[in-house]
């Protein structure tokens, strides 16, 4: 790989990782957040609470998405990524120093609201922006593991935010962590930040872009867009749907279930999810590559469908026998099928949108199904399970999902090899 290249790759790899590192981790702590913000007589009345907001920095996302989007395919995607990654880090920083409830009242819970709501704008943007710039600098026959790297990122974000759960609540005492150890993990996503800023400054722009930007005439409006691309859009809209669900529940909000519904303690959830996330980020590279050579629908209805037949199975075996073991193999399971589906899911939603309306059209697309169907993921299992008393509802949900998934890979376009 070229040294050009390799720093551009790098830059959008490591940017997405810490972006997405900051919006997962509050999805892991978020048992404790809800003690020390959103305080109430009821536990589950204030985890409620706070997996609501987690999934109220998911409304600015398609606000996000449709701004930067447009952004992106004007400016540049290395301006974009910058402006990103500018507004991660103050969200970081507010969420790090907020005051708790006990501290300032109500005030807290609204820094924490506010702090969502500036994530979730700047995340609007960065799927699509660093999708499409890792696709645009790919060389020839080699944009499904390039795009793939998108993806590696969001489970690099995710495993940084189980191995930090780890640390804080295998050292420290239950007084330290509602203290200030929960702060911890938010504060090493600051220390990261300078060093992804520094990185960025240094890109080049994608030769597709450019070359394609220079060739157009007048820039479409957004309902143009839609328009002319209206297949492009229903089936990312669809693709989205299964990765969003079965991303959001499978690997964010599986510890809380674990303590919750299964009795597992929380330390032991998040070893879990850290075997779980190192073959999940193993498998999606590999898939991808041979998807660069099989094609992307392929592995996508396989991986679908594969998660389709197990989960009931694997669910119900972890709820009968619950331990360290039996979540263990089904969070093995899942993964490794979740990274079938994962390895060419970036590439398959960028190579159906032209290079000068990509951001825009996959930003659209991808931010409505994420607002709708996995911001509101844990807060809409966690009532669930309460409403029915069936522990099972968190793998109906994602079965849900990956029946989409599957129906949407079918109508999936292949320019790869057109």
């Amino acid at each position: 790989m070229p040294a050009t290249r390799r720093k551009q790759v790098i830059a959008a790899v490591i940017g997405n990782a810490l972006e997405w590192y900051d919006f997962v981790v509050f999805g892991f702590l978020t048992v404790i957040i809800s003690r020390l913000f959103f305080p109430d007589d009821s536990e589950f009345l204030a985890l409620l609470k706070t997996t609501a907001t987690f999934g109220v920095g998911f409304f600015m996302r398609p606000v996000g998405g449709i701004v930067l989007g447009m952004f992106a395919d004007r400016h540049g995607r290395k301006a974009a990524l910058q402006l990103i990654m500018s507004l991660m880090t103050v969200s970081l920083l507010i969420i790090t120093l907020a005051p708790t409830y006990a501290a300032i009242g109500i005030g807290a819970p609204l820094l924490i609201v506010l702090a969502r709501l500036l994530q979730g704008f700047a995340t609007g943007g960065e799927f699509a922006i660093a999708t499409s710039f890792l696709v645009e600098v790919a060389p020839r026959g080699r944009r499904g593991f390039y795009g793939s790297l998108q993806q590696v990122g969001l489970t690099l974000a995710a495993l940084g935010g189980a191995l930090a759960g780890v640390l804080v609540t295998t050292l420290l005492t239950p007084e330290q962590l509602d203290s200030w150890g929960w702060r911890i993990p938010f504060a090493l996503g600051l220390l990261i930040a300078p060093v992804a800023v520094y990185i960025r400054r240094h890109i080049e722009e994608p030769e597709e872009f450019v070359q394609a930007k220079a060739e157009m005439t007048i820039p479409l409006s957004l309902a143009q867009v839609v328009a002319r691309n209206l297949r492009a859009v229903l089936t990312t809209f669809g693709l989205v749907i299964c990765g969003t669900i079965t991303y959001y529940v499978l690997l964010i909000y599986m510890p809380t279930f674990a303590q919750q519904q299964l009795g597992i303690p929380l330390a032991e959830a998040f070893t879990i999810q850290v075997i779980a996330l190192v073959c999940l980020t193993g498998v999606i590279p590999l898939v991808a590559m041979l998807s660069d050579r099989f094609g992307r629908r392929f592995f996508l209805l396989t991986g679908a469908a594969l998660m389709l037949a197990c989960l009931q199975p694997l669910f119900s075996h972890a709820h009968a026998t619950p331990g360290f073991g039996s979540l263990l193999l089904m969070q093995i399971v899942l993964c490794t099928f979740l990274g079938v589906f994962y390895g060419p899911l970036s590439t398959a939603v960028a190579e159906q949108f032209d290079t000068t309306v990509r951001s825009r059209g996959l930003s659209l697309a991808y931010n409505l199904a994420v607002m709708i169907f996995g911001g509101f993921a844990p807060f809409l299992v966690t009532f669930l399970i309460d409403f029915t008393g069936d522990p099972l509802a968190a793998a109906y949900y994602v079965m849900f999902g990956c029946g989409v998934g599957f129906l949407s890979a079918l109508f999936v376009r292949e320019p790869a090899h057109t």
